[in-house]
């Protein structure tokens, strides 16, 4: 950035936003408070303008990306700052929303934030409805085992060889009668509770297929791609996508891995070197669908059912390297469990898959960028 640039730091909150400059000098001064709406953030825009170039960054939080694309409209350089990796002073126990913006400036300059990938609205509208259809089904197992434990108080057991939750157990629950009234009311709002949550996972995943169907063609053809290896789903790969974005703007696998937050943390000082647990300072949604989607490598490679149907239109590319990823994660899976419990198989597993994640990742999207140049070229010789 030039000399006489200005860092502007902004502590934004649902009603209002506390702003400070920090000037190319050293000075770094508080502005004011403004309120959260766009007529005052444009006014605001304006003012700064008028003292010459500047550059603004916010923390990310609740309030989401709003102003930042907001700022980008206006012509705003803008970056969103990872809050957890924010210095702070060990001492420092004032807090308030201008010291706050008064840190940002000054850190802002000094070069100490870490900014984070900004989603573009397409991602971002597809990572809600994902996110949606993730929470809906935490709501059907909260109604499930609802329904489950007071039978089960009652004395009510799901009878043997019948499958939970299939048609036939549907119709086994509305079968059962009891003698009370609050009773009977009660089953009646579980069992209500249990299908309405069901529609409601249809309904969302409904909208999932046709929300792929409009997405970009590059996001498109990394979902389809994805669904190469095995344990991808069109669901799996819809959230990773979702929620990663472009995985070409990752350089190594590591910073991939780093980002879903399955990396060991570490403790080492002079020649001690101490590893622990996985750090999970990521993407818990990412983490999650690659931690299901890697038990799956527990069986032996092969390419049949569900798998071969969903690599029908893949590049060939795509599939060597999910054949490679079988190979080698189930041979992983295999060494492994011979010295560590399962689950810290699996969360090993999961990181390894994400590396080739991110190569079929880069391989489409860089075949997509190079096709569109390709028709650009042909359109305009």
């Amino acid at each position: 950035m030039g000399k006489d640039i200005r860092f502007v730091g902004l502590d934004v909150h649902k009603e209002t936003i506390a702003v400070a400059v920090a000037e190319p000098g050293g000075e770094v001064r508080s502005l004011g408070t403004i309120p959260n709406e766009a007529e005052a953030i444009r006014k605001l825009m304006k003012k700064l303008r008028a003292g010459g170039a500047f550059t603004c960054c916010y923390e990310a939080g609740p309030t989401g990306y709003v102003l930042y694309w907001q700022l980008v409209k206006l012509g705003v350089p803008c970056v969103v700052i990872a809050p957890s990796l924010v210095p702070t002073k060990a001492g420092d126990r004032v807090k308030t929303d201008r010291r706050d913006a008064e840190k940002l400036a000054r850190c802002y300059r000094a070069g100490d934030l870490t900014p984070v990938w900004v989603p573009t609205p397409e991602h971002e509208a597809l990572r809600d409805l994902v996110r949606a259809r993730e929470a809906a089904k935490k709501d059907e197992r909260r109604a499930r085992h609802r329904l489950l434990k007071f039978l089960l108080r009652r004395g009510v057991r799901t009878p043997p060889g019948m499958r939970e939750w299939t048609k036939t157990h549907g119709t086994w629950v509305s079968s059962l009668t009891f003698e009370l009234a609050a009773q009977q009311a009660t089953l009646t709002d579980y069992a209500a509770e249990v299908d309405h949550a069901k529609k409601r996972i249809e309904r969302l995943e409904k909208a999932i297929d046709e929300a792929i169907v409009a997405a970009p063609a590059t996001m498109r053809a990394v979902i389809g791609a994805l669904q190469a290896m095995r344990g991808i789903s069109k669901l799996t790969a819809t959230t990773i996508v979702s929620e990663v974005g472009e995985l070409s703007r990752f350089e190594h696998p590591r910073e991939l891995m780093s980002y879903s937050g399955s990396v060991p943390s570490e403790h080492s000082s002079g020649g001690r070197t101490a590893r622990g647990s996985i750090t999970k300072a990521g993407n818990a949604h990412l983490r999650r669908v690659i931690g299901e989607a890697a038990w799956h490598y527990r069986h032996r490679p092969r390419v049949i059912g569900q798998l071969r149907k969903r690599q029908q239109g893949v590049s060939s590319q795509a599939i060597d390297i999910a054949w490679k990823a079988q190979e080698r994660l189930h041979r992983r899976y295999r060494q492994l469990s011979e010295r560590k419990c399962k689950q810290k198989v699996v969360t090993a597993i999961g990181r390894e898959m994400l590396g080739f994640i991110w190569d079929i990742g880069v391989h489409v999207e860089r075949s997509m960028q190079e096709k569109n140049r390709a028709e650009r070229r042909q359109t305009h010789p």
